[in-house]
């Protein structure tokens, strides 16, 4: 392997890590998700940054710290893991959560020989390592390969249950759809699986250099997506998000509380006309909210309290009746999905059901039902 090259792919990659770390620390969109995925980014970085300057200087006194980084990939599969629920649940790490790391711990401790060594003893065993002898081999790959893999499908069922949710509530549902979760879990078994290829079979072009050649090019990949995701709607298991989940914020909300009836009509204000705002895009009960002039847990009570279901009931519900009024309109000769779109829906498998769910047919069979008479207008 031409250490030379490697060691500056290494160190840039590292230097890159280091710095995507840092930006997505300090990031406030999906900050818990980010600060865990800042660590993860960080301890690869290390990982890189080890690696290069032991195979720069061929140090013994580095092999100990080569040793201990190369462990480090027991720890990623269950990062991936805690970012992606952190994503689709809001939640943060919790002291619990250490249960996730006992894959590294058990192979620190399987490993933890080699770094009680002495000088002497690791010294043999770093030129033993140069002339291709491994004592970490297909029992280290082969494990971490199953355990690793584990966490990446547990976290894409995370994702495909967030995302079968997201779906029957919202309109810009395939814009919040995570599909950046599926590359990056992609990459991932790609680099474990060239790690368990060289284990098994020799082949010239897979080797360290290729392995870590893709972790580096993995850190640039995290940083593009990372970096251009938009902030992530949590939703509550019970169907609404966390604010409207949790109606009684700060002030407290009773039942027939006073200002739930000019709430109302301010809503029904801005719910009217061409100028509706639940033809906005991509809309969150946050802007709704900042409109009306009233606080968000107030605006959530109201909605769940006196309109009806939760946010995304309500405002697909609006959205469905300005449909099937454009639908009913003989003059109205545009598209279903134009129509669709300009009433607020972004995606076309969330607007057919949403509307099949509320209107109990097709919104091409209703439209043919209203120009034979056979289906009410409105």
């Amino acid at each position: 392997m031409d250490t030379t090259f490697w060691s500056f792919v290494y160190i840039a990659a590292a230097v890159q890590a280091g710095l995507l770390g840092v930006v997505l620390w300090r990031r406030k969109a999906n900050r818990q998700a980010d600060r865990l995925l800042a660590v993860w980014v960080m301890l690869s970085g290390i990982d890189l940054a080890v690696k290069a300057v032991y195979w720069h200087l061929l140090s013994p006194e580095w092999f100990r710290a080569y040793r201990f980084v190369a462990l480090f990939p027991y720890l990623y599969g269950s990062l991936f893991f805690l970012y992606v629920r952190a994503l689709t649940r809001g939640t943060r790490f919790r002291v619990r959560d250490v249960a996730h790391l006992l894959g590294f711990a058990a192979m620190f401790a399987l490993n933890a020989r080699v770094f009680l060594m002495g000088r002497t003893q690791l010294q043999a065993l770093s030129l033993r390592w140069q002339g291709g002898e491994r004592s970490i081999g297909l029992w280290f790959d082969l494990p971490l390969f199953v355990y690793s893999l584990s966490y990446v499908l547990a976290a894409l069922i995370e994702v495909h249950r967030y995302r079968r949710h997201l779906r029957q509530q919202r309109s810009d549902a395939d814009r919040l759809s995570l599909r950046w979760i599926e590359l990056m879990a992609l990459c991932q078994i790609v680099i474990w699986s060239i790690a368990l290829v060289q284990e098994v079979v020799y082949l010239p072009l897979v080797n360290y250099g290729l392995l870590f050649g893709a972790v580096a090019a993995w850190i640039y990949i995290v940083g593009w997506l990372s970096l251009n995701q938009p902030a992530v709607a949590v939703e509550a298991r019970s169907g609404g998000t966390r604010s409207e989940a949790a109606d009684l914020s700060p002030g407290g909300v009773t039942p027939d509380d006073a200002r739930f009836p000019d709430v109302e009509a301010r809503l029904s204000e801005l719910m009217r006309g061409e100028a509706a705002l639940y033809r906005e895009p991509a809309l969150t009960i946050g802007q709704v909210a900042r409109r009306s002039g009233y606080p968000e847990y107030l605006v959530s009570a109201v909605i769940n309290r006196r309109l009806g279901g939760s946010f995304w009931d309500y405002i697909n519900r609006l959205r469905i009746e300005a449909v099937r009024k454009c639908l009913a309109d003989a003059g109205d000769t545009r598209t279903i999905l134009d129509i669709a779109y300009d009433c607020g829906f972004t995606s076309k498998s969330t607007f057919n059901a949403a509307f099949k769910r509320q209107v109990g047919d097709t919104p091409s069979g209703y439209r043919k039902a209203v120009a034979a008479g056979l289906a009410p207008a409105d």
